[in-house]
């Protein structure tokens, strides 16, 4: 019998919670946990690592941005790159969601792969059918 491990594609409303103690942090970093594990496999757009590393920039400094990468790098979390296709369906989700393409990126990966959308951006990502709201 093969095991399929759940995949679940991250928005970067979700990594800005590993950062900060708030509402839904808790929850975040459990997904860490859950995916060093081999319970899930977390998938994020390349967008990602940009808004995240940024925050982390911003909060802590260059050296602690740069901690959080190799972390990433570490930990393997899939980060996948924009193709044309992915380019277009996000440039759709833009239209279905009415928001940035940046909170579009997350979703139209999640609609691509068939996976759990999880985002602690209520605003974005609320009216996005199955999504794990976090806090």
């Amino acid at each position: 019998m093969t095991v399929v491990t759940p995949v679940l594609v991250l928005d970067a409303s979700v990594g800005v919670k590993w950062l900060r103690d708030e509402v839904g942090s808790v929850e975040a970093r459990a997904l860490l946990e859950r995916h060093s594990t081999g319970e899930i496999q977390l998938v994020a757009p390349v967008i990602f690592i940009h808004e995240v590393l940024d925050v982390a920039r911003r909060l802590y400094g260059v050296d602690a941005a740069a901690g959080l990468g190799k972390r990433l790098s570490k930990d393997e979390i899939i980060i996948v790159g924009l193709d044309a296709g992915l380019t277009d369906s996000t440039l759709q989700m833009c239209r279905d969601l009415g928001c940035t393409f940046y909170d579009a990126a997350a979703p139209a990966l999640a609609r691509r792969l068939d996976a759990t959308l999880v985002s602690a951006d209520r605003a974005a990502h609320g009216c996005y059918e199955g999504v794990s709201l976090l806090g």
